[in-house]
């Protein structure tokens, strides 16, 4: 049966094979052995190999569906099933219903001359001399060496709690806005949302037009959240080295700057737990190639897992990308070790600050002898982390049945 044969007997759809498809504005982006075609007003994306891609620009120039399987067959020798091809562009958004305008181009991103500036040559080596300056200073004057224990800048765990999470919010901003920065340098939108990983609440900056620029282009908005923290933190570091008492002792504000300096620096070891996806990981799977490596190595792992117990695997393997197939075979170790190494994390550098609060606590409820200011302090700090707790076993459950809709909607 010829291609024409096979078009004339397809069902009904509503698209005419004999009329130009209506495709919304595209980009291509060539990327290695792929090719990313996306819609920027939306930031919908799709990766195609370099055949797919020129038949998709073929359509986008006007050419008929008819006349688009007939150019594939001449140009490279193999049938195409069209159906598939518009299935998945109308799943992209790429196709415009007969009533639907095309999108309007963009105006131009807000913010993108402050980017240039904020990641400008002198930008750069003003932060480099920052960071030099506070690892100068920690060398001559070891109290400055983070340490747990430069939590404790207060016996009023509340003051602590809250003074901590009060600084930290404006520092996750900055950490998000320097993503969303160096994204707008290049012209890209951002949007901003709360979520989860372990046992940590985060912000996370959307910037999915990032695969629609050159690779080497991705790396500094990827890693941009990282760097404005370790400036922060030699930023407070140098602060408390300034703000020294007469003696040298450190000041109250000094000892308050080493405890976020602290906090900020469990942050940046947090981003190195790559395995949950943060922006190490981002950066590690863009720069390896992979297109979704951590859904991919989570499912080579269950099929390894299943494979030891006897049973049938869950996955077929066969429909992985073959860069994320390859790298998972050995990131998937990560997993099983990356969750561990967070947890050990967790009870070397969390533990001993959380055990010496806690005790603190009962302490004083527990032992008497507490002053009335030192019992409110105990209920407030109480009050405070089960709130702490409350939001992160909520965000636990949104994200459950967010996965329980989107599996629903599959079933459907």
């Amino acid at each position: 049966m010829t291609d024409a044969e096979a078009l004339d007997d397809r069902p009904a759809t509503r698209y005419d094979l004999d009329r130009p498809l209506p495709l919304h504005r595209l980009v291509h982006h060539p990327d290695g052995d792929e090719v990313t075609v996306g819609r920027p007003d939306t930031d919908s994306y799709g990766i195609f190999p370099p055949d797919g891609a020129e038949l998709v620009r073929r359509l986008e120039q006007g050419m008929t569906p008819r006349d688009a399987v007939a150019w594939y067959r001449s140009a490279y020798h193999e049938s195409v099933d069209i159906d598939d091809v518009i299935a998945a562009l109308d799943e992209l958004g790429f196709v415009r219903s007969p009533d639907e305008p095309a999108a309007a181009p963009l105006g131009p991103v807000r913010w993108r001359r402050l980017g240039a500036a904020v990641f400008s040559a002198p930008a750069m080596v003003l932060y480099a001399a920052v960071v030099v300056w506070a690892v100068l200073a920690a060398a001559r004057r070891p109290d400055l060496v983070p340490s747990y224990r430069n939590v404790f800048f207060t016996d009023y765990y509340t003051v602590i709690q809250a003074a901590l999470f009060v600084a930290a919010v404006p520092q996750l901003l900055l950490h998000e806005a320097f993503h969303a920065l160096a994204g707008r340098r290049l012209g890209l939108r951002s949007r901003l949302s709360v979520g989860r990983r372990l046992y940590f609440i985060v912000l996370e900056t959307s910037l999915d037009g990032l695969v629609a620029v050159p690779r080497r282009k991705r790396y500094l908005p990827i890693v941009a959240g990282m760097l404005v923290d370790v400036v922060v933190m030699a930023a407070l570091t140098i602060a408390a080295d300034l703000t020294r008492v007469p003696g040298g002792a450190l000041s109250g504000a000094g000892r308050f700057c080493l405890a976020f300096a602290f906090a900020v620096l469990l942050r940046i070891l947090w981003q190195f737990s790559f395995y949950l996806r943060t922006d190490l990981y981002v950066l590690v799977a863009t720069a390896l190639g992979c297109v979704d490596l951590h859904t991919t190595a989570k499912r080579l792992l269950s099929n390894r897992v299943n494979g030891l117990l006897g049973r049938a695997r869950r996955y077929d393997e066969s429909d992985w990308h073959p860069v994320d197939r390859r790298v998972a075979r050995w990131y998937s170790w990560l997993i099983v070790a990356g969750y561990t190494l967070s947890l050990v994390t967790f009870a070397l550098a969390v533990t001993p600050i959380l055990w010496g609060m806690v005790t603190g606590v009962l302490g004083r409820f527990t032992e008497g002898g507490a002053t009335w200011p030192e019992l409110l302090d105990s209920l407030v700090f109480s009050g405070f982390v089960l709130s702490q707790l409350a939001v992160l076993g909520w965000l636990s459950i949104r994200d459950r049945r967010r996965g329980e809709r989107r599996l629903r909607h599959v079933i459907a």
